[in-house]
């Protein structure tokens, strides 16, 4: 589950990538129209995907509708046809990548630790194991878009994009999902530290090889939120694949 929604899963949005940019090109693109069904497609998909997440009591199904919201939001920068659009979509594809690995980490170890995999059973875990939910906090913020965490960032620039384009649709959207992740992430959040649990007298946090990992990711969710340039520029690296793209 987690190789998939955080590695294999992003080669779909690279072939889009490649295909708006060097199959059909910006131009005809924006000449036909198309990029418009591009982002009436990707702004349903984000909406329905995050309506789904609601009704999972699934730890791991929830973030994986989360997923298949989020990966639309890398082709709604693509579709807006706008070199800020381009860079918010690429920066995504890493930021979504530190934060979503995190929460695919944090529900390995709850179910290692706890042998729990349902939403409904985690209340009070964060007394037994905070560094864990600690994290899933980090990372189920970032998700929604909450500064200072990366994925503030990155969907900033998508909005900024869409106000490049003269688009209001995808500003919409953007808002109403953010609303909709924090609307999923929040009851999980809320039952693992305000619940009472019961039976967690003899557990506690996970095994260090499990909890170090998930810190480190968390970390780098939050200090590529803070210092996007920490150790290499992300959005250099973005802008320059959007200039390769929009020759500018």
């Amino acid at each position: 589950a987690l190789l998939h929604a955080v590695a294999v899963v992003k080669s779909g949005v690279f072939a889009v990538i490649r295909v708006v940019g060097f199959v059909f090109g910006t131009e005809v693109m924006g000449s036909y129209g198309l990029n418009d069904i591009l982002i009436v497609l990707s702004g349903t998909t984000i909406i329905v995907a995050s309506l789904i997440a609601f009704a999972q009591d699934n730890l791991k199904r929830r973030l994986a509708y989360s997923t298949v919201g989020h990966l639309s939001y890398i082709v709604l920068g693509v579709a807006l046809l706008t070199p800020l659009g381009m860079q918010g979509s690429i920066m995504h594809i890493a930021a979504h990548a530190t934060m979503k690995i995190t929460l695919f980490f944090v529900a390995g170890a709850i179910y290692v630790n706890l042998h729990r995999t349902e939403i409904s059973q985690l209340n009070g875990i964060a007394k037994v194991m905070p560094w864990t939910m600690g994290a899933f906090t980090i990372g189920a913020l970032g998700l929604a878009g909450v500064p200072p965490i990366n994925g503030f960032l990155s969907k900033w620039y998508l909005a900024v994009g869409s106000l490049e384009g003269d688009m209001l649709l995808p500003v919409v959207i953007l808002v109403v999902s953010g609303i909709l992740n924090i609307g999923y992430f929040f009851p999980i959040i809320h039952r693992a530290y305000f619940r009472k649990g019961e039976d967690l007298e003899k557990y506690g946090e996970a095994s260090p090889f499990m909890v170090i990992p998930i810190v480190i990711t968390a970390a780098l969710s939050l200090l590529f939120g803070i210092f996007p340039n920490l150790f290499f520029s992300f959005f250099e690296l973005a802008s320059s694949i959007a200039a390769s793209l929009f020759n500018y």
